[in-house]
């Protein structure tokens, strides 16, 4: 009889390259939540003007978000949607957006923050970011488009850097006996293979790609914000701070709960105290409040995944280059 842990393991390893190779077999029960239209819906308020309420939660990257107990759209998917969809209502004078999030892709975080500059151009809406728990690489990097950033005192804000992951798998596969045969046209065209190790001169050019990558994060931070020659070298060593720190540092402008962030849209937008604080929901939720980060229930009914969202585990799914604070993913998935 076959040993259970050694076909467990088997299992997981092929899951594991499935993922690393960007297959994920799916089936789909009765419906899909996130096939309902985008309805705009009251939080508060009932005066002149409205400002949009948008959440940007977990790992940002372009795809969806998969796993073993269904599959919803991924952070940027439902962002641009929202964005685009508010675009029509010529009331929305103010963005107010909601970041729990240690960051992503590079590219992720990158069509993230020109959705919002697209938002905005296209609007002229002021837009105000308010961090949560985690607001950090590709978090605040999407962050950085807001007119002003405001945190909690007990948020963690920063790890302004990139980082270039490459899982490995060689090690455990050849303690169960699997192996992996690759045809190449060049001696660079696996680089980041999770099936052997990296060669120096492959370790060279990732850490050039990562410096690469980072100077447009850093100069994308100068344009932002006006950080002191110490504080800039220190949030060049990719540190993550409080948000009492932060705002030291002037990553962030002021200290503030939700609540506050949406009085600050609206004065800087100009309108009422009481004007409409809306949110873009696929479902309508009884009691509904700003705490409330999905658009949907994404339940029993979400298309069905065989591979893990490995990103939610802490595991990115993908060797390359990330602006993310990878101790935050285990709860990224929030």
């Amino acid at each position: 009889m076959q040993d259970p842990v050694r076909a467990l393991s088997r299992v997981l390893i092929l899951s594991l390259a499935l993922a690393l190779c960007g297959c994920s077999p799916r089936f789909s029960l009765m419906g899909q939540a996130g096939q309902d239209p985008l309805k705009q819906y009251d939080l508060e308020g009932k005066g002149r003007g409205k400002v949009l309420a948008l959440w940007v939660t977990g790992f940002i990257g372009a795809g969806s978000r998969q796993g073993l107990l269904g599959s919803r759209p991924g952070a940027l998917q439902e962002a641009a949607a929202v964005l685009r969809k508010a675009r029509e209502d010529r009331e929305i004078k103010a963005l107010v957006l909601f970041v729990d999030s240690p960051g992503g892709t590079v590219a992720g975080s990158d069509l993230l923050l020109g959705e919002i500059e697209a938002f905005k151009a296209a609007t002229g809406a002021k837009v105000v970011a308010q961090a949560l728990t985690v607001c950090a690489s590709g978090g605040y990097y999407a962050a950085l488009g807001a007119d002003e950033i405001q945190a909690l005192p007990s948020s963690l804000v920063g790890s302004v850097g990139t980082v270039f992951i490459t899982p490995k798998l060689a090690g455990l596969m050849g303690k169960i006996g699997v192996e992996a045969e690759v045809a190449k046209s060049g001696d660079l065209k696996d680089m980041g293979s999770p099936f052997r190790p990296s060669t120096e001169e492959e370790r060279r050019l990732a850490a050039e790609l990562t410096e690469q990558l980072n100077r447009g994060f850093l100069a994308l931070l100068d344009a932002r914000r006006s950080l002191a020659p110490a504080a800039r070298a220190e949030v060049a060593r990719a540190g993550v701070y409080s948000g009492s720190r932060a705002l030291e540092l002037g990553l962030v402008d002021r200290l503030g709960h939700p609540a506050d962030a949406v009085a600050r849209a609206r004065t800087l937008a100009g309108l009422p105290p009481d004007a409409r604080l809306v949110a873009y929901r696929r479902q309508k939720v009884h009691d509904d409040t700003l705490y409330n980060t999905a658009t949907a229930d994404y339940g029993a009914d979400a298309p069905r995944s065989l591979v893990p969202d490995l990103s939610s585990m802490g595991l990115p799914l993908e060797a390359g280059c990330y602006y993310l604070w990878p101790q935050a993913l285990p709860g990224g998935g929030r």
